[in-house]
């Protein structure tokens, strides 16, 4: 299995420099130990500006913003439901105290009559279907 190196910003522009200042691409390869063609490149990306450190920190900056923006929209949806969830169990019919033990179809009926009452008629259908199995 062939394992890469990485090599740091800095490496790369003393690298870009060197070949800049008049290096050859036969000698700066083999005192490095790097392809030419990798030199090649970062030689092109030099030159394009992406070995500035301005462009780096705004990328970065720009990934953790996208990120930041994806967690705020989860958030805001998990909001939305606990307080859907909060309304629900509000509105949902409390047990009676005492020792009076219901039996399961009165409870089937209570669920389904929440259900109904609710605005997840689907979700009650698919409950409800469950439930009588």
């Amino acid at each position: 299995m062939v394992t890469y190196r990485t090599h740091s910003i800095e490496f790369k522009r003393q690298v870009v420099q060197e070949f800049l200042s008049g290096e050859t691409l036969h000698g700066l390869p083999k005192r490095h130990e790097l392809p030419r063609n990798l030199i090649r490149i970062w030689v092109q990306k030099h030159e394009a500006g992406s070995f500035d450190e301005d462009v780096a920190a705004a990328d970065t900056m720009q990934a953790y913003e996208a990120r930041i923006a994806a967690l705020e929209r989860l958030v805001g949806r998990q909001a939305l439901e606990i307080e859907f969830l909060k309304g629900a169990l509000k509105s949902a019919p409390r047990p009676r105290s005492g020792t009076i033990s219901r039996t399961l179809a009165t409870d089937t009926a209570l669920a389904r009559r929440a259900c109904l009452e609710s605005e997840l008629p689907l979700l009650c259908r698919i409950s409800a279907g469950r439930a009588q199995k």
